[in-house]
């Protein structure tokens, strides 16, 4: 992960992408929406069972794009925080289930 999020971050300096963290907090949000927007397409807006369409992959690569722009601004290693999040949700799970209701 340390290689893609320096790659993002080569990528902003050299084509001088430097929005403020709010509008990248803002441009991820329209991301997920489009995420999520290309899953219920999939599904004719549930109509129908899902059927994968590329335009999801593309989606999703601009969300990733998009996270690590907010990970890059205050230098969290991504590697590091998923590390922690999944030693969250095996502890949750020894608990009985993944739910945040579960601390």
């Amino acid at each position: 992960m340390k290689d893609i999020q320096k790659k993002v971050k080569l990528f902003c300096e050299n084509n001088k992408l430097n929005s403020p963290i709010e509008h990248r907090v803002l441009d991820t949000m329209s991301e997920l929406g489009e995420v999520a927007k290309e899953i219920l397409k999939m599904s004719d807006y549930g109509d129908r069972p899902i059927q994968y369409n590329d335009n999801l992959k593309m989606e999703l690569g601009d969300l990733l794009y998009s996270i690590i722009t907010i990970a890059n601004v205050f230098d969290i290693d991504l590697d590091e925080a998923l590390n922690e999040v999944l030693k969250k949700y095996e502890q949750r799970m020894h608990k009985g289930s993944p739910s945040s209701d579960n601390n």
